[in-house]
């Protein structure tokens, strides 16, 4: 059985950062769930100084990058880093990067989630879920047609953990899956009919993709090579009926060359769970489209998901101390 001997160091902001966080997480059903761990739950780095140069583990459970960078600085102990969160665009900086530190994150924890979300939003245009519920509130009994999304196509870009998700969805309703890869896969996979492979900024194989698709989901991380990858020229390479769903991240899409679509119906609409800046303002252009279905960055917030999050670390850290490979290791240099 594995030792837990390695310290953790917990970093937590929001309510955490103004009162003693130990105190506070008492209340925390998550942060109550490492009772067996040596931690040290710490919302200001200052205050957890020597827990910091102690410790072997670093949690960033909801601490801000600059608490980390100031957690790393002091930790000369730490050998492995967790996020909770998938996405690292927002953490990442070059002290970690160019560290020894092994970095792994919460990829694949909400994955189903926001596969279910992409299967909502497909059906949420295919049938004109908001055509029926403004005619109901209307008291309107007016019959329209809808569609089937038997036999259309979806395109995934950016085929990770949450492609997979949407493309088992799409797949097991009968949808033609189309995905792009920067590494064709090492064996077929039985939910993509054809995989494009883009190679950096080249977009010629996702031009040939998104315009076959009736339906475009974005699930690709955020990193230089995929910040605004689709602009103007890809949304004019859709058809005019295409639907883009974005439960990736904000930036991959540029927002202004979306909206200048949407408002010109030059796509059909999109469904977006993930903005360039979050919150999205008050009176927002978003808001208003009737072309657009918006979540708050909420998509894969289940009941449990920070409990899942937290089952998940605590896996991890059995393996850490077992001396067992972890679960998604990030590639620190390429931010996934």
């Amino acid at each position: 059985m594995a030792s837990f001997e390695n310290p953790v160091l917990v970093l937590v902001s929001g309510d955490y950062s103004t009162v003693d966080p130990t105190v506070a997480a008492k209340d925390d059903p998550q942060l109550a769930m490492l009772r067996d761990l040596p931690h040290t739950i710490c919302g200001s780095v200052s205050a957890c100084a020597q827990a910091a140069k102690e410790a072997a583990v670093i949690l960033q459970w909801s601490g801000t990058r600059a608490m980390l960078r100031e957690a790393l600085a002091l930790a000369g102990k730490v050998r492995w880093i967790h996020s909770k969160a998938a996405g690292l665009d927002n953490l990442l900086f070059p002290e970690l990067v160019e560290s020894p530190v092994q970095l792994t994150n919460g990829r694949g924890v909400f994955s189903s989630s926001l596969g279910e979300f992409v299967l909502a939003a497909i059906l949420y245009f295919a049938k004109d879920l908001r055509r029926m519920i403004r005619n109901q509130s209307a008291g309107l009994w007016q019959p329209f047609d809808v569609e089937e999304i038997r036999g259309q196509t979806v395109g995934i870009v950016g085929y990770g953990d949450i492609g997979r998700a949407a493309a088992a969805r799409a797949h097991a309703l009968g949808m033609r899956v189309l995905a792009t890869k920067r590494h064709p896969p090492a064996a077929p996979d039985p939910l993509v009919d054809r995989f494009f492979v883009s190679e950096k900024r080249s977009p010629e194989a996702l031009h040939e993709m998104i315009a076959l698709c009736d339906y475009i989901v974005v699930t690709a991380p955020l990193t230089p090579e995929t910040r605004h990858l689709l602009a103007a020229a890809e949304f004019a390479a859709m058809k005019s009926t295409a639907v883009v769903i974005n439960v990736g991240r904000g930036a991959v899409i540029d927002e202004a060359a979306l909206l200048r679509a949407l408002q010109a119906s030059r796509i059909k609409g999109a469904a977006l769970d993930v903005f360039e800046h979050e919150p999205l303002p008050a009176g927002h252009l978003f808001y208003q489209l009737e072309n657009v279905l918006l979540s708050p960055h909420c998509a894969d917030h289940t009941t449990d998901w920070q409990e899942q999050a937290m089952q998940f670390f605590l896996e991890q850290y059995r393996r850490f101390c077992a001396g067992e490979t972890l679960q998604n290791i990030v590639n620190k240099r390429l931010g996934y």
